[in-house]
């Protein structure tokens, strides 16, 4: 694992200086705290953070192929770069290491820009052709790996985070207020945008190429066009099939040569990889868990059970609510982003716990978004057929008077909770109403929240969304899995990458690799979703594996205590930020509005706790980002770098 950064400037009359490389390579030393390498030469330079994880002795960044000729930065794991390798060198390649990073290298001689069909992990890697004079980046199928870049016609700067592309003195770190809509609905950005004016990312599947006259060309590779199987095959062939791809996934993952462990939450997802590694491996395994005081809360004991069946040596954290809100700043500042969901400070606190032990950990993440894990897919496939009964049962004009008696009405915020996500609320004539405001979105409507000046920029919060949504083939199933596979489980994967790689830890998602992520998507629909329930082939291929408390026990979701952390003086402290003049001078929201939220919820009248969420993340994100607020660095990165011995540009 590692963190990568480089600049091209357009024509080779400007020259990258190397002091530039190295400032922005500091600002992402916690991606790779062992090693760091450079390639500089004329108006081209790449950088590199190095983590040691395979290859440790000779894995050194950059790598170049035989004549130097071709040169290459890469953050990431290739699963099958062994094989690749034999045939490689069956053509006549020549290795000098024992790394994927080379075998990346050699394919791109081999291939070209090809060379990604032939890629089975995570990446995101650039290579400099000297010959052709072109940079040729990539990012994996499924976004595992992060890519940044900006352009703006002379200057082509890119970074495994943002706050790499920040330290080139030529970008100022500006809002782009035509994404505020999106933000406030989903908290991410569906499409390539950020939330940074002229900071783009490469979307997951996609490569780039870019020569030094400033010409650029930027092209999906793979996009997951599966369909569904007609049922020509038996239930007992998905569940065998895909037990035997998830075990040989999971298998290819613990490839390391540094300790290894399991992040371990005691839902069915992590606890199905925990039990394999430990099938796999033979020998007690390292697990790795986070919870609460707030016992309604923690999943701790469902963890223990696990960590007891499998005969793990497991470690614990519990995270309190000073910890977690002193933390936000930090890790706003690690994110680049406002955090998406409390739950990515969970995931920090666990990662730190186990970087004291190991360097790379496994997780369970991806299940849910290829499986149809979520109620919420369920809950849209009953909605969807209540609502052809009720539309033609009940005429437009009474529906809408229902609608507004429940929205306005004096319900209490959980009875309203509940109501809000059936049809009886949702226009199901309306695919953003019956999916996007039912499930996703804190404010699905933010016109009374925004100023006028603000609402005249905002942008559409369901652009992004809803081109996914017109682009998915299949049922109605699979197209909400395609969905949210290209947006919301991308940045899933963004937290997971950027919250272990605070605490200086790769973690790997085994349910991602891309052939199992194919198979999974020609899973017939009613082989997945019986009731309200899903993951049915996943259940049923793990039995063996866990206790059947684990393995049927109701989903948790990401818990965390925030509803309960919001109240009282707490929820005082919050309204008087986000009322403060500092905040209301952005001149984004309305004083009122913010208010009522804070009013509406204080009286439980609503469930506010996920637009104050959002608002309080905006708002620290300003002053840490734009405002220049950084909160220090963790102290044990500072001696990290200090321990650094100082190292040459490549030799060119």
């Amino acid at each position: 694992m590692c963190g990568i950064c480089g600049i091209v400037y357009s024509g080779e009359e400007r020259r990258v200086q190397r002091d530039t490389l190295a400032q922005m390579n500091t600002q992402i030393v916690h991606r790779g705290p062992d090693d760091d390498g450079f390639f500089v030469e004329g108006n081209v330079g790449l950088a590199m953070r190095r983590l040691s994880i395979i290859d440790i002795r000779t894995g050194q960044q950059p790598i170049s192929n035989e004549d130097e000729s071709l040169w290459i930065v890469y953050n990431g794991e290739i699963y099958n770069h062994r094989e690749l390798r034999s045939k490689l060198e069956a053509r006549g390649h020549c290795y000098r290491t024992k790394s994927d990073t080379e075998t990346i290298v050699h394919l791109y001689e081999e291939y070209g820009s090809e060379c990604v069909q032939h890629l089975r992990g995570m990446f995101a890697f650039a290579i400099w052709d000297r010959r052709s004079r072109r940079l040729f980046i990539a990012r994996d199928r499924l976004g595992i790996k992060p890519l940044y870049y900006f352009y703006d016609g002379k200057k082509f700067i890119f970074g495994s985070e943002i706050k790499a592309i920040l330290a080139h003195p030529g970008i100022k770190a500006e809002f782009d207020q035509s994404t505020l809509a999106e933000y406030l609905a989903f908290g991410y950005i569906a499409g390539t945008e950020t939330l940074f004016t002229g900071i783009r990312k490469l979307l997951p599947g996609n490569r780039l190429e870019i020569d030094d006259s400033g010409e650029i060309k930027i092209e999906s590779y793979w996009d997951l066009s599966v369909r569904a199987d007609s049922g020509s095959h038996p239930r007992t062939h998905y569940v065998k099939t895909y037990r035997e791809l998830l075990e040989e996934c999971v298998a290819s993952h613990l490839m390391s040569d540094v300790p290894l462990g399991v992040f371990l939450s005691g839902g069915l997802d992590s606890s199905a990889v925990a039990a394999l590694t430990s099938k796999i491996r033979g020998e007690q395994i390292e697990t790795f868990s986070v919870g609460y005081g707030e016992e309604a809360y923690s999943e701790l004991p469902y963890a223990r059970e696990v960590a007891q069946h499998i005969g793990s040596l497991h470690h614990e954290v519990q995270l309190r609510r000073h910890e977690f809100f002193e933390s936000l700043p930090k890790l706003i500042w690690h994110e680049d982003e406002p955090i998406v969901w409390p739950s990515s400070v969970s995931l920090y606190f666990v990662a730190r716990l186990a970087r004291d032990r190991v360097t790379v950990v496994l997780t369970g993440e991806g299940s849910d978004e290829t499986l149809a894990g979520y109620t919420r897919y369920a809950w849209t496939l009953q909605n969807s057929r209540m609502d052809r009964v009720y539309r033609s049962a009940v005429p437009s004009a009474l529906r809408q008077l229902v609608r507004r008696g429940i929205s306005a009405g004096p319900l209490g915020s959980s009875l309203h909770r509940k109501l809000e996500h059936t049809v009886l609320v949702r226009d199901g004539a309306s695919w953003a109403s019956l999916s996007f405001h039912n499930f996703y979105s804190a404010f699905s409507e933010a016109t009374d929240l925004l100023t006028a000046s603000a609402h005249a920029t905002a942008g559409d919060a369901y652009r992004g969304s809803m081109q996914h949504w017109e682009h998915s083939p299949g049922d109605l199933l699979h197209r909400l899995l395609y969905t949210d596979i290209k947006t919301y489980l991308v940045e899933l994967l963004m937290k997971q990458d950027q919250m272990s790689m605070a605490a200086s830890i790769e973690s790997r998602v085994p349910f991602l690799d891309h052939v199992l992520v194919e198979f999974a998507a020609t899973i017939p629909a009613e082989f997945s979703v019986h009731g309200l329930a899903g993951k049915h082939i996943l259940k049923t291929a793990v039995e063996d594996l866990l206790p059947k408390s684990i393995v049927h026990r109701q989903k948790m979701g990401f818990p965390t205590p925030w509803a309960s952390w919001l109240s009282g003086s707490h929820l005082d402290q919050l309204e008087s930020m986000l009322l403060e003049p500092r905040t209301t001078a952005r001149g984004l929201f309305k004083r009122e509005v913010i208010q009522r939220l804070f009013a509406e919820h204080r009286a439980q009248r609503r469930d506010h706790g996920n637009r104050i969420w959002r608002l309080l993340n905006l708002e620290i994100w300003m002053r840490v980002l734009l405002d220049g607020e950084s909160p220090p660095r963790d102290l044990e990165i500072q001696e990290n770098m200090a321990a650094l011995p100082a190292r040459p540009a490549a030799s060119v």
